[in-house]
């Protein structure tokens, strides 16, 4: 699946629904509501999870994805180690990272971007893309239906 920065992954377009997506991947392996009362669609064979925020009339504004196949401007990302993406983003204009290391896991995240990358034993095993918000300080919904 190709993720797109602000966009979303795949056809999956931020802002859309749940029907959307049903209409599109098929009933969700599982899901439940977060603490916060988001919805969450986990979708075992693309392992990727979907969250639809309560406060925003459910529209999909976060995904998780740790699918061996993503790809991120052409290149796999998913098994690489984390510096090495992170140059390939730089080159990219991805330029400002903020990074962590807790527990065995790093976390590499590009705010203006809304992107993270997260690795274990100097491989990234997941990419959490948001949306990412406009001047008027909103959401910026990249799908109007």
């Amino acid at each position: 699946m190709d993720i797109k920065p602000k966009y979303g992954v795949g056809d999956l377009l931020f802002g859309m629904k749940q029907q959307h997506v049903v209409a599109m991947y098929g009933k969700p392996s599982s899901q439940f509501k977060d603490d916060d009362g988001n919805i969450i669609y986990m979708y075992n064979q693309h392992k990727i999870r979907l969250t639809f925020y309560e406060d925003e009339d459910f529209r999909l504004g976060y995904i998780v994805i740790s699918h061996p196949d993503s790809v991120l401007f052409e290149k796999k990302i998913i098994g690489l180690a984390p510096k090495e993406v992170i140059g390939f983003l730089e080159d990219k204009n991805f330029k400002n990272w903020e990074t962590t290391e807790e527990d065995g896991l790093e976390n590499a995240f590009n705010e203006e971007n809304w992107l993270m990358l997260i690795a274990e034993y100097n491989e990234i095993v997941k990419v959490e893309v948001g949306a990412v918000f406009n001047n008027q300080d909103e959401f910026d919904w990249k799908f109007s239906g």
